[in-house]
């Protein structure tokens, strides 16, 4: 797999050349997904499904607008198949990684079986969120998920500890260029 690397606005900036100040926000989501040439399904005028391949596995990123908050919502998923016996520690390990998430939150659907990274953007007073903007939200929940992916397997299936799966996590950011 390739991976997702953010534009981190290099190109970004002539699509924004294009955008008007009213564009609906998924609007906006869907002209970054065709620069990036993401795989999407414009499932309502108000969300949008799309699927970015990451190092570990692809995850599935909805975004939905809700006009009646201003907030464009976004949840990153992935599979995650946990023995029952397992989840406690898998709650744990949430909690921990939650402590260090300053942006968005970890949950998991037990019922699905889906990890899930939420995250809210308030756009209040008629605020409007720019590519980059659009861009660094979706790669900061795909890098979170490449983070903590490796950690939670190892929680869940190689029997480590918290403490020794957040090392492991924190080690490879380090790590990373």
């Amino acid at each position: 797999m390739g991976g997702y690397k953010p534009d981190l606005g290099v190109n970004m900036a002539n699509l924004e050349q294009f955008i008007e100040d009213d564009i609906h926000p998924i609007d906006l989501v869907e002209h970054v997904a065709e620069h990036h040439e993401w795989e999407f399904d414009r499932i309502h005028d108000d969300q949008i499904a799309m699927t970015v391949e990451g190092q570990w596995r692809n995850y599935s990123i909805t975004l939905a607008w809700s006009a009646y908050d201003e907030t464009l919502r976004m949840i990153c998923t992935f599979e995650m198949e946990p023995p029952k016996a397992k989840l406690p520690q898998l709650y744990e390990m949430l909690n921990a990684i939650n402590d260090r998430c300053w942006a968005g939150a970890y949950t998991y659907w037990e019922e699905q079986q889906l990890m899930v990274y939420r995250y809210g953007l308030v756009l209040a007073g008629g605020q409007v969120a720019g590519p980059d903007q659009i861009d660094t939200m979706i790669n900061a929940a795909v890098t979170s998920a490449e983070r903590y992916y490796p950690a939670l397997q190892l929680v869940i299936w190689g029997d480590r500890s918290v403490a020794n799966a957040l090392d492991v996590a924190i080690a490879e950011a380090y790590g990373r260029a």
